[in-house]
């Protein structure tokens, strides 16, 4: 498992409690599950995919409860067909809440480093190689890297590669891998605004 957000924290979980031996991999152990812009779990469209994970047994709506510091019913002066639960999330306490459920797993390794090839063979991914120069071989390989795969910032009119502010960018080569294997891969830009401490 590549990339410890998420989406990798729920499939890592997911392969560990289906008794699969799990790799999760991860630029930073201290990261794992990091909300990087609006710490909101729900909504009307992402509150449906948060139900569905929780009904799958997965953890993210478990984690909001336990970390939630505002919770919300939207939309609640419309007809029930719209309405939808929010909650805004302590993001610092959610990162911990899903590190310690991570690293607590059975059947779940976390390794702390950066995948940067794909390994293929007869056209089937077969391992990774990290920064490092390891070699990494699996049965399947699940790509999770969230939004920073070949990440750039845009302030004012100066634009550099990165993830979230003052940290590397994550996956640069892992990006040029991809491509190599003849995957297209998109940049989509958001403007989030200005926070305040």
């Amino acid at each position: 498992m590549i990339g410890a957000g998420h989406a990798g924290c729920e499939a890592a979980l997911a392969s560990a409690r289906l008794g699969c031996q799990t790799l999760l991999i991860t630029l930073e152990r201290d990261k794992i599950g990091l909300m990087s812009c609006n710490p909101a779990i729900g909504g009307v469209g992402k509150g449906q995919l948060v139900k569905e994970i929780d009904a799958l047994g997965g953890e993210m709506g478990r984690a909001a409860d336990a970390c939630g510091i505002q919770f919300r019913i939207l939309n609640a002066s419309k007809g029930p067909a719209v309405w939808s639960s929010r909650a805004q999330i302590d993001s610092k306490r959610y990162s911990l809440y899903m590190q310690q459920i991570v690293s607590g797993e059975p059947n779940l390794e976390l390794l702390e480093a950066e995948v940067i090839r794909l390994m293929a063979k007869d056209s089937l991914i077969t391992g990774v190689e990290d920064g490092k120069g390891g070699i990494l071989t699996a049965k399947a390989i699940i790509i999770t890297p969230g939004t920073f795969l070949n990440g750039l910032i845009h302030i004012g009119m100066k634009s550099f590669p990165g993830g979230r502010i003052e940290e590397k960018q994550s996956a640069s080569m892992l990006s040029d891998s991809l491509r190599n294997l003849g995957f297209r891969t998109f940049r989509f830009k958001t403007g989030p605004c200005a926070r305040l401490d």
